[in-house]
C-alpha cells in the first residue's frame, strides 16, 4: 500500500504541476486583458503607426511672356521584393509587361532580379516607365510589386537660359541659378499622412487616418524674354564659334527698370542632365567672373571729367607720334598713332593715351568716388547666386600709375553685369537701377504673392552732363569709330568698344578678352547688350568681333516688334536684316571651316579634294545675304608656319576698302586708308609678315564716272 500512494502522490504533484502552467497562462491573460489591456492596446497602436511624408511641388519657372520655362514631371519606378513575389507567374506576368513596353527581354530583367544580394527585399527593375505601362503593373495587383511614383525637374527648352535657371538635385533641391536663389520659395512645405503597419512591418493606409496637406511651392515669373534669350544664344554661339573664342557672355537689359531680358553663356550646359558637362559650363560668367575690362571702362572717366570741368567737348588733344607714351616710367600704347583728336574723336577712336591725361587731371579720390558711385567695388545684389563683388582699391593704396591705367580699365576687376548695370544708367539719362530676373511670385491658384518692382539706387551724374556724353558714345558707332562693325542700318546706337590684355602668371599675356556694350535706340533707349569674348583668334579689337555678334542680336531683336522703330536715313542703303558678314576662311582645313559656317547659318558649297581652303568667293568682308551660298575651293597647300603674335600680310589690290579692312582686322592687324574705292597700292607688300596691333596703308582710288556709267548701261 505505501508504494501504491506513494506512486499516486508523485501522480498528483505531477498532475498539479501540469495544470500549473495552464492556470498561470490563463491567469496572464485575464492580467493583459483586464488589468493591464488598455496599457497595452496604447503601445500596440503607437507602435504600429508610421508617418510618410507627402512631397510638395516645386512651383514653375515662366519667362515674361509666361512660356513654361521649367516644371514637373511623374516618372513611374518598378521594383518587386524577390521574397514575396519568388520565381513564380506573377513574376514572369511582371516580366512580360516590361518586356512589351520596353523592348527588353524578360531574362534582362530575371537576371536583375537573380543578380541582386540574396537578402535583397527591393530589386529595381526600370527606374522610369511610362504612365501606360505603370497602369498595366498596377492591375496585376501582385503583393510584392513595388510601384512609386516621383517627381522630376524638366526644362522645356533645354539649354535655353541655363544659366540664369540652374538646376536641382536628386532631392529636388536647387544648385545654381534661381533655382537655388529662390529654393526655399520654390519647393514649398512637405505633408504628412498617418499609416499603419503589419506584423510583417509593411505600410498600408486606413480609413480616417490624419493627414497635413502640403504646401505647394510658388511659382517664379522672369523677366526673361525666350524670344530675345534664343536670339542672343544663337549669335552668341555663332560668334564664338566665328571668332574661334574660348568663350563668350552676353547680358540684355532693360535700362529703364533693370529687368534682365537675357544672360547667355557659351559654352552652355543642359540643366535636364547637368552632370553630362563640365563643372566649369555651369558657371555663370556672367555675375562670377572678375575681369579687367579694358576701353569699356572709359565711360568712367569721361562722365568724371565732363561733370567736373576737367575737359570740354571741343577740346583738343595732340597724342604722340609713334603712337606710345612714357607715364612713370610704363609706357602706354594707342592701338595706332592717331595725331590730334578732339574730345568726341578721344572716345570714338578708343586712346589710351589722351583718356589717361584727362584722367590725371582729377584728383585720385574724385575719380574713385566715380567709380564707386558707378557700382563698381560693390555686388549689384542682382537676386542670383555667386555673384562677385569686383575688386576697386582705395586711393591710399594706389601707385603714380594706377589712376592713368584705371582709366583705361587696368588696375580694377569687375563683373559683366556691374559694367552693362553702369552703361544702363548712362543710357537711362543717369538713374542706376538695381538688375533682377525674378518679377513676381504667385501661388497654385495663380494669385500674385510677392511683386518686384524696379529699384532705384542712385544717381551716377547730371542730366546734362549725360546729355553731352551721349552723342559722344554714339559718335563710336560710326563709320569714325571703333565699333563701326556694331551699326545697325535705321538704328540710332550708342556705345563703346573694348580690348584688355590678361593678366595671367604675374603679367600680362598676349591673350585678350575683347567686347562691346551699346544700347538703342539713342533717342529713347529700350535695349542695352553687352558681349564679351574671352581670346578671340581672328582679332584682339572688340569692334570687329564682339561689335559684329551684337550687331546680329541688334537686328534681330529690334525686329521681334513694334516698339522699337527704326529710321531711314538713305532708303535701300546698307546692310539689311537678313544679311551677313563673310569671314576669312582661307587656310582654314575642311572640317574646321563646315563647323565654322554650319553653325553661322551660312550656305555653301565646297569645291576641290585637299584639306585646306585655297580660295573664297564672295571674298571675305562681303556681305551677303544667307541664302547666297558660298563658294569655298580647297587644295593640298597647308599655310605656312606663322610665328606666334605675327600675322602674314594678304594681298589686298583690286579690294574694296571694306574687304581689306575686314581680312586685316580678321589678323590683328590696323588699316589706314589713304583715299577711297578700289585698293591699288599696299604698304608693307602682301607675303611679309607684321606683328599684331600694327597697321598696314591701303591707297585707293575710285573709279571714273565714265567707266562706271558704262557698267550701269551694260
Amino acid at each position: 500500500m505505501s508504494d501504491r500512494s506513494s506512486i499516486m502522490g508523485r501522480m498528483f504533484v505531477l498532475l498539479g504541476l501540469l495544470l500549473l502552467l495552464p492556470a498561470a497562462i490563463l491567469v496572464q491573460i485575464l492580467r493583459v486583458n483586464l488589468v493591464e489591456g488598455e496599457g497595452f492596446r496604447e503601445l500596440w497602436s503607437s507602435q504600429a503607426l508610421e508617418y510618410i511624408s507627402i512631397p510638395a511641388q516645386r512651383g514653375h519657372i515662366y519667362d515674361s511672356r509666361g512660356s513654361l520655362l521649367a516644371t514637373n514631371t511623374v516618372i513611374y519606378r518598378v521594383a518587386i521584393d524577390p521574397h514575396t513575389v519568388g520565381n513564380t507567374t506573377n513574376l514572369q506576368d511582371i516580366l512580360n509587361i516590361l518586356s512589351r513596353h520596353t523592348g527588353r527581354s524578360p531574362q534582362f530583367y530575371r537576371n536583375r532580379v537573380q543578380q541582386a544580394p540574396s537578402r535583397s527585399k527591393y530589386v529595381v527593375l526600370e527606374r522610369s516607365v511610362a504612365v501606360q505601362t505603370y497602369e498595366e503593373l498596377n492591375e496585376l495587383n501582385i503583393r510584392g510589386l513595388i510601384l512609386e511614383e516621383e517627381y522630376q525637374r524638366n526644362y522645356s527648352f533645354g539649354t535655353l537660359a541655363a544659366h540664369v535657371l540652374g538646376f536641382v538635385n536628386h532631392s529636388m533641391d536647387g544648385m545654381s541659378g534661381i533655382e537655388s536663389r529662390y529654393n526655399n520659395i520654390l519647393r514649398g512645405t512637405d505633408g504628412e499622412q498617418q499609416v499603419r503597419k503589419d506584423r510583417l512591418n509593411q505600410i498600408f493606409a486606413y480609413v480616417g487616418a490624419p493627414r497635413k496637406l502640403p504646401v505647394q511651392g510658388y511659382s517664379l515669373h522672369t523677366t526673361i524674354d525666350s524670344q530675345i534669350q534664343a536670339i542672343v544664344e544663337e549669335e552668341l554661339e555663332a560668334g564664338v564659334v566665328r571668332h574661334m573664342a574660348a568663350q563668350g557672355t552676353a547680358i540684355v537689359m532693360n535700362p529703364k527698370s533693370g529687368a534682365v531680358k537675357a544672360i547667355a553663356n557659351y559654352p552652355t550646359f543642359d540643366p535636364n542632365s547637368p552632370a553630362a558637362s563640365d563643372q566649369e559650363n555651369r558657371r555663370n560668367f556672367a555675375v562670377s567672373d572678375m575681369i579687367e575690362p579694358g576701353s569699356t571702362f572709359k565711360l568712367v572717366t569721361a562722365i568724371a571729367a565732363v561733370e567736373q570741368r576737367a575737359v570740354t567737348i571741343d577740346e583738343l588733344f595732340e597724342t604722340p607720334r609713334g603712337g606710345q607714351k612714357n607715364i612713370y616710367g610704363q609706357i602706354m600704347r594707342d592701338h595706332d598713332p592717331l595725331g590730334t583728336l578732339s574730345f568726341s574723336e578721344v572716345i570714338a577712336k578708343s586712346s589710351n593715351i589722351a583718356t589717361a591725361e584727362i584722367a590725371m587731371r582729377l584728383k585720385p579720390d574724385t575719380f574713385y568716388q566715380y567709380a564707386r558711385n558707378m557700382g563698381f567695388g560693390t555686388s549689384t545684389q542682382i537676386d542670383l547666386p555667386n555673384e562677385e563683388a569686383g575688386n576697386l582699391q582705395r586711393p591710399y593704396e594706389w601707385s603714380l600709375v594706377t589712376l592713368p591705367w584705371m582709366s583705361i580699365g587696368y588696375e580694377i576687376h569687375i563683373t559683366p553685369i556691374q559694367l552693362i548695370q553702369a552703361y544702363a544708367a548712362f543710357a537711362n539719362g543717369g538713374m542706376m537701377m538695381k538688375p533682377y530676373v525674378v518679377e513676381k511670385m504667385t501661388d497654385e491658384a495663380g494669385n500674385t504673392i510677392q511683386e518686384q518692382r524696379s529699384v532705384p539706387i542712385r544717381r551716377i551724374a547730371k542730366k546734362e552732363t549725360i546729355d553731352k556724353l551721349i552723342p559722344v558714345f554714339e559718335q563710336a558707332v560710326s563709320d569714325s569709330g571703333t565699333a563701326r562693325w556694331a551699326m545697325v542700318d535705321g538704328l540710332r546706337i550708342a556705345g563703346k568698344t573694348g580690348t584688355a590684355q590678361k593678366y595671367i602668371d604675374g603679367r600680362y599675356q598676349p591673350r585678350y578678352r575683347a567686347s562691346f556694350i551699346g544700347f538703342f535706340p539713342v533717342e529713347d533707349p529700350e535695349i542695352i547688350i553687352l558681349v564679351l569674348l574671352d581670346e578671340p583668334k581672328t582679332s584682339i579689337y572688340g569692334g570687329f568681333t564682339s561689335g559684329s555678334i551684337f550687331k546680329e542680336m541688334a537686328t534681330r531683336i529690334s525686329g521681334l516688334g513694334n516698339t522699337l522703330q527704326r529710321f531711314d536715313e538713305e532708303p535701300n542703303s546698307g546692310l539689311v536684316a537678313d544679311q551677313i558678314i563673310i569671314p576669312d576662311l582661307k587656310g582654314l582645313p575642311r572640317d574646321r571651316v563646315s563647323s565654322i559656317l554650319r553653325k553661322s547659318g551660312i550656305v555653301f558649297s565646297l569645291e576641290g579634294t585637299g584639306s585646306h581652303v585655297t580660295a573664297q568667293h564672295p571674298l571675305p568682308g562681303d556681305e551677303i545675304s544667307r541664302n547666297t551660298p558660298l563658294k569655298l575651293e580647297f587644295g593640298f597647300n597647308a599655310p605656312q608656319e606663322v610665328p606666334e603674335g605675327f600675322s602674314r600680310i594678304p594681298d589686298l589690290t583690286n579690294l574694296n576698302m571694306r574687304q581689306a579692312a575686314y581680312q586685316l582686322l580678321n589678323l590683328g592687324l590696323e588699316i589706314e586708308a589713304i583715299g577711297s574705292g578700289t585698293i591699288y597700292n599696299q604698304f608693307p607688300a602682301a607675303g611679309e609678315l607684321m606683328r599684331h596691333g600694327r597697321t598696314v596703308t591701303v591707297r585707293g582710288k575710285s573709279k571714273p564716272f565714265n567707266q562706271i556709267a558704262s557698267f550701269a548701261t551694260n
